[in-house]
């Protein structure tokens, strides 16, 4: 069967309405760009960025919150954000080994954007990873900064791709291929707020598998799909998961949906292992015309801002759960078998088994 997201299997997760493109950029603003990296037997790798809104967060932050389930793992920029409640740079993803030079990357092309722009400039980017060394070649350092630059420059609110691109390239999820995966909701109880969630899925062991509460790892088994960990434990990756929202939430609350994605992680069988890095951050567009963070930047004494009451924010979470179920589901769907750096090969969660275990 030709790869397909799990609607396209009749696979529905949860209650709540899916956006129109059932993606993080059903959230207004929302940009997603991937650089993919594919060369030889060894490299499998690339470079993943979100931009929260249509302008400059480094001009304009929006209200921002983290969590960690397990922190193995890396997520630049989090103390900053802990501190200050906002984010004020896009958001990188990559490979373990590659974030400072996406890091500085970002940096770059933000100086290189401002041209004759004196103001002072400081920044602290955001970039996550996962460890993709069982199918790429991670010591190559085969990222470079004009794979973040392309990323930035291909960046769209359009349907995003998932699977084998961009950062989620040479990650594997639950003993399967894994990646980037996206999913969102329409919450009508928080006055129609959209809710969108991006995954890079490189997590999980094949054991604990459940698809739609289905335990696929029972139907599955290695015998007859063999994973491809060899020397690395089963369950030694991480997981980064990215939310967004257009609810007019602070920081405090943004940090209260981040939580909530860790739910939607163990309904797919994931616990946060001792060797997993399970990073999440949740952003808010719900309040634009925030201050720049920039050393002397003009700013209004006092700024109003909105807050969603949280009587209402319980749909939020909601949303966040289930549309992080489905963004790893989608990942694994979406993800083509892949040989790799010393010949590993992953393959592919097959979607004809899926269907049938799933729709018996």
């Amino acid at each position: 069967m030709s790869r397909a997201r799990a609607r396209d299997l009749g696979i529905v997760i949860g209650t709540l309405p899916p956006g129109e493109k059932n993606a993080i950029t059903d959230v207004p603003g929302v940009r997603v760009g991937h650089t993919t990296l594919v060369d030889g037997d060894r490299i499998r790798t690339g470079v993943t960025v979100v931009l929260p809104h249509e302008g400059s967060p480094w001009y304009e932050p929006v209200f921002a919150g983290a969590h960690r389930l397990n922190g193995n793992g890396e997520l630049t920029g989090l103390e900053w954000i802990r501190e200050s409640g906002m984010l004020c740079s896009p958001i990188g993803l990559t490979n373990t080994h590659s974030v400072g030079v996406v890091r500085d990357a970002l940096i770059s092309a933000e100086v290189d954007s401002r041209g004759d722009d004196d103001r002072e400039f400081w920044s602290l980017p955001v970039v996550g990873e996962t460890w993709d060394g069982l199918l790429n070649d991670i010591n190559g350092m085969h990222v470079r900064p004009e794979h973040l630059f392309a990323a930035l420059a291909a960046a769209s609110d359009g349907p995003v791709e998932e699977g084998n691109v961009g950062s989620g390239t040479g990650m594997i999820c639950h003993g399967f291929k894994g990646g980037i995966g996206t999913s969102s909701r329409v919450v009508a109880e928080a006055g129609d707020a959209i809710v969108g969630v991006l995954v890079q899925a490189n997590h999980g062991r094949r054991e604990r598998l459940r698809v739609n509460g289905v335990p696929v790892c029972e139907e599955i088994p290695v015998s007859e799909v063999p994973d491809p960990y060899g020397r690395v434990p089963p369950g030694a990756g991480s997981i980064i998961v990215l939310v967004a929202t257009d609810a007019p939430l602070l920081p405090v609350q943004c940090e209260r949906l981040a939580q909530r994605a860790g739910l939607g992680i163990a309904r797919v069988g994931g616990v946060g292992e001792n060797s997993s890095g399970d990073l999440f951050l949740s952003f808010s567009s719900g309040n634009r015309g925030l201050p720049s963070a920039d050393y002397g930047a003009e700013a209004p004494l006092t700024v109003q801002v909105e807050m969603l009451a949280n009587n209402y924010i319980t749909p939020l979470f909601d949303a966040v759960v289930e549309a992080t179920e489905e963004a790893i589901v989608n990942a694994l769907c979406a993800a083509e078998t892949m040989t790799g750096a010393n010949g590993v090969t992953a393959r592919g969660l097959p979607l004809d088994r899926l269907h049938d275990v799933v729709a018996s």
